[in-house]
């Protein structure tokens, strides 16, 4: 690492700290509020619901798909796009024991579990307020022994059944990075410090699922494994807690909202010398969105020993061979996407009326343009339908001709979208729009012919 990168990385390590201020507090009614505009705005829908749902997992309806791809492609920029020392890659999902031998999972990837001999539930020991107390019933001293219990989902490939057909889910990301590091190397021209970036899903069998999004069995992450020279281990982790941090900051998370908690040393995983998790202020407390980890060179030396194969780097320049330690942020996506959900939650009063509205980020928000004929006249309609299609192109839009104009405002306030171009009478003779924003409802008029660029100055995508 050159002398001006390390200090500059050195500067950051008082910032986080700085940063933290007043912390704001849980806030039980918003969680109820946010889960209804998901159903009822077709963000998040109970996965099987017209068979009675599937616990714990949720399918993402027309505006959620819209909003957690706009995460992703969010993350993506900052962490790939922007960058020079980063590259992607797209693992398998499914993968064979050896891998998971290898990383340690298959021995030790388990929570405690204990059973309510009284009211047959499950708990995860760990988790309980009182571990003589069931949560459920309140019944005391009926727990079971506590038992390990193996989070990974197994299946079976192929058409013969046995051991050797044996096969995971992966439960994290993380690995697929680690065993293909070799070929990134080589056929990346990257050399340390570099990364390689995953964005994928991810698959726990969780004994205690719940609050809505934030622990489910099936989920998507978002990971970067680091790569760095073992003495710029710690400079390197400093930086990326610093830059983790920031970019929710960025997306529109308060930072009275947010905070970042090092592990206490009775936390961190055995691989780990510093762990510290990026948390929101959900309604029912502080809850991780993001690990940042010094992992060390234990994943790296765990596949060379497993698999036989060498997984160095040799510094032509100095002749020195090592085994690069890796620093790890790893958020989730799905949780992200719940976060900037109930920080853009709002309500204000507006002509003796609730105005609800979602103030999400630009770069986050599934619609950023909503096209809103005043009638739904035909002479009107032409007309609208030629400016959705100019602004198609450039823009997410929604087009709505549905309710009084009013209504129609609101329903895109609630949803998040931060500008609306309505089609009025007079746009047949001026050839202009009016274009209303979000958040403060102010209007403009504008030409069409120079709506794409006003729009894209106040965007700034």
């Amino acid at each position: 690492m050159k002398p001006k990168l390390v200090k500059q990385l050195r500067g950051q390590k008082g910032q986080l700290v700085g940063t933290l201020g007043a912390m704001a507090s849980p806030n039980p009614e918003l969680f109820d509020k946010v889960v209804n505009l998901c159903k009822r705005r077709s963000f998040v829908f109970p996965s099987a619901e017209i068979y009675g749902g599937f616990r714990s997992t949720y399918d993402y309806g027309p505006l959620g798909v819209l909003l957690l791809r706009n995460v992703k492609d969010a993350w993506w920029r900052s962490m790939v796009q922007m960058r020079t020392d980063v590259v992607g890659l797209d693992a398998a999902i499914l993968s064979p024991p050896q891998v998971w031998e290898a990383s340690g999972h298959l021995a030790n990837f388990s929570d405690p579990l204990v059973d309510c001999t009284e009211c047959k539930t499950r708990h995860r020991e760990d988790q309980l307020d009182d571990p003589n107390i069931c949560p459920s019933c309140g019944a005391v001293g009926k727990f079971t022994e506590a038992r390990a219990f193996n989070l990974m989902f197994k299946t079976q490939a192929g058409p013969v059944e046995g051991a050797g057909a044996d096969v995971y889910l992966r439960p994290e990301t993380a690995q697929g990075m680690f065993i293909n590091f070799k070929n990134v190397l080589e056929t990346s021209r990257k050399k340390p410090p570099f990364g390689i970036a995953q964005v994928g899903k991810s698959f726990r069998n969780e004994i205690t699922p719940g609050n809505f999004v934030f622990r489910t069995r099936e989920f998507e992450q978002m990971e970067l494994e680091f790569f760095v020279p073992p003495e710029q281990a710690d400079d390197w982790y400093e930086y990326w807690m610093n830059e983790r941090y920031q970019w929710y900051l960025d997306l529109g998370i308060p930072s009275d909202q947010l905070r970042m908690r090092p592990h206490e040393d009775d936390e961190l995983s055995h691989y780990s010398s510093g762990t510290s998790d990026v948390e929101f202020m959900f309604p029912w407390g502080w809850g991780e969105l993001e690990g940042v980890a010094n992992r060390g060179d234990y994943d790296l030396r765990q596949h060379a020993e497993h698999s036989g194969q060498k997984l160095e780097y040799f510094d032509q320049g100095t002749g020195e061979r090592y085994v690069p330690h890796c620093i790890e942020p790893a958020a989730g996506a799905t949780r992200s996407m719940m976060a900037f959900l109930m920080a853009a939650y709002d309500e204000e009063e507006v002509n003796d009326d609730t105005r609800t509205v979602l103030r999400l980020h630009p770069r986050l928000a599934p619609y950023k343009v909503a096209v809103l004929p005043l009638s739904k006249k035909d002479t009107l309609l032409p007309k609208a339908e030629e400016v959705l299609a100019l602004l198609q192109p450039h823009f997410m839009c929604d087009y709505d001709i549905t309710q009084a104009i009013g209504k129609r405002y609101r329903r895109q306030d609630e949803i998040g979208t931060p500008y609306c171009v309505t089609i009025d009478f007079d746009s047949l003779e001026d050839d202009a729009v009016t274009v209303r924003e979000r958040d403060s409802m102010e209007q403009d008029r504008i030409p069409v012919d120079g709506l794409v660029n006003y729009l894209e100055e106040r965007l700034a995508l």
